[in-house]
């Protein structure tokens, strides 16, 4: 697909007779944010590892950007932006300074360098300590400068290991924020390796699970309720002359479960009806007095499928 930023088929690595990936295939396209989850040792960082070209896969394939990463690394280095767990910089020097320094890397005209330090400087939130020296910045302003960092060479592809680890509420709020503006405003694709799972679920278009260096689970939040045996949402209603009703509400495409208790209808389903189950109860001629949700969340699919597994 000619949209496609990563695009991995059978996508393998061993080290002796360990397999930490595992026949990966993945897909991911321009303005897409994904979430890749799973525990420690489950092959996250070493699928990162293949896709930016720093280790060589046994087996499978993968296209970067439209470039083989084993094949032509600088190609994809110049397409995406890698932000790790732990960000590096020179604490002798200044945040511009190590930004005009990473740009001078890159072959970044020193005048189109200095305009973009300061762009994206002004982004992250840190204009008025671009003068001041890294070794004094807290862990939350290196993670932002990282950011600017990775944005100066206008990426098409952003790749953020844990990017929330050890920021505050706060600037956990304006990362998630500037992720999303990312994604809709200028069509850089996100790859997030998080253990975050609220934080996933909020900005992530598809997310994937990993297990054992397998991708096990992928799709949209709403996509991965169905692997939950008591489905995704849990609704409760309480109605007034609903004989009859619950044989209607089981017939909406997505139900799983609805159980009659008197005036009240539990109802389990693999996607959001609200909107179908109030109209449902309109149409019956019943009348709606109470509609609670009880709604799993991206933590509920993790955890249930770790224990079952």
């Amino acid at each position: 697909m000619s949209n496609s930023l990563i695009d991995a088929h059978g996508l393998t690595k061993r080290y002796g007779q360990f397999t930490a990936v595992d026949h990966l295939d993945l897909q991911i396209q321009e303005g897409e944010v994904f979430g890749f989850l799973g525990p420690n040792g489950s092959g996250k960082s070493t699928t990162i590892l293949m896709l930016l070209g720093l280790t060589e896969p046994s087996e499978g394939h993968a296209e970067v950007c439209g470039f083989d990463p084993t094949r032509a690394p600088l190609q994809v280095k110049r397409q995406v932006g890698y932000l790790p767990e732990s960000v590096g910089f020179y604490n002798d020097l200044t945040g511009k300074e190590n930004l005009l320094y990473m740009a001078s890397l890159n072959k970044i005209p020193r005048a189109a360098a200095e305009h973009k330090a300061a762009e994206f400087l002004g982004m992250v939130d840190l204009a008025g300590a671009a003068n001041q020296l890294v070794g004094q910045y807290s862990r939350g302003m290196k993670q932002r400068l990282g950011l600017a960092e990775v944005l100066m060479k206008e990426p098409r592809l952003v790749i953020l290991d844990d990017p929330t680890l050890g920021l505050d509420p706060a600037g956990v709020q304006w990362l998630l924020q500037l992720i999303q503006e990312m994604s809709a405003q200028r069509q850089i694709a996100v790859f997030i390796s998080s253990h975050q799972l609220q934080e996933v679920q909020r900005i992530c278009h598809r997310v994937g699970i990993m297990s054992h260096g397998k991708l096990v689970l992928q799709g949209t939040v709403d996509d991965l309720m169905s692997h939950l045996e008591s489905g995704g949402y849990l609704l409760e209603i309480e109605v007034s002359g609903g004989d009859g009703l619950s044989d209607v509400v089981r017939a909406i495409p997505g139900v799983q479960r609805c159980e009659a208790h008197g005036s009240r209808l539990v109802v389990e389903a693999n996607t959001d009806i609200r909107s179908q189950l109030v109209a449902a109860v309109a149409e019956h001629g019943a009348g709606l007095l109470e509609l609670r949700s009880h709604n799993n969340t991206l933590e509920d699919i993790y955890l249930r499928y770790f224990q079952d597994n």
